[in-house]
């Protein structure tokens, strides 16, 4: 059987100045970096064996795995184009504190973040869940069994806890935050009731 553990990566420097980042490729700050580093500390500690480490391409989920890959001594994480962002379309590179502005009705406000649902050339939520059940049923294919790592981002990592358990869309953004530096299993195993196992604060 193989178990998921899907990491949004450490904060990069749009999430420091409250921008909207979507498929913007900027840096890890150095918070970002000890998140990062707290995450791999911490499931070096609790002894899960990870098998490998895929990630985005974009510099903020790279530099994450590279992180976590140099504590867990694992070879150099796979570089997945599937597991980029969501494209955000007219809202990258807004501030964050713009979208209930800007996209008012069609958001929804949680603690910690406001998500936008529709936006011209942005990926909508059931686009990217379509999306990230196409990932999932690849790397199945692919692992049959084994402990697998997968460094993505906040929208499209909702999105991917969505398809995996089947769940609405709409619900699991209301479930849980997907903070930086957060990791949720996916497993037939897992607790619903507290979706995160490692978060970096």
């Amino acid at each position: 059987m193989t178990t998921f553990y899907l990491m949004r990566h450490g904060e990069d420097k749009d999430n420091a100045a409250g921008i909207l980042n979507g498929r913007r490729d900027e840096h890890l700050t150095m918070k970002g970096i000890q998140q990062a580093k707290t995450i791999a500390q911490k499931i070096k500690d609790s002894n899960l064996a990870i098998d490998v480490i895929y990630t985005s391409p974009l510099l903020r989920a790279v530099e994450t795995a590279n992180i976590v890959a140099d504590k867990l001594n694992l070879v150099k994480p796979i570089i997945l184009n599937d597991l980029v962002e969501r494209e955000f379309g007219v809202m990258t590179g807004k501030p964050v504190n713009l979208v209930e502005k800007l996209c008012t009705p069609k958001i929804l406000k949680i603690d910690g973040t406001v998500y936008f649902f529709e936006a011209a050339a942005a990926e909508t939520f059931p686009q990217l869940k379509i999306r990230a059940r196409l990932l999932l049923n690849k790397l199945s294919k692919r692992h049959s069994r084994g402990k697998i790592l997968l460094v993505s981002h906040g929208d499209f990592g909702k999105m991917i806890y969505a398809a995996f358990y089947h769940l609405n869309w709409r619900k699991v953004l209301s479930m849980f935050y997907f903070d930086n530096g957060s990791v949720v299993e996916l497993s037939k195993k897992a607790n619903f009731k507290k979706p995160v196992v490692f978060k970096s604060n």
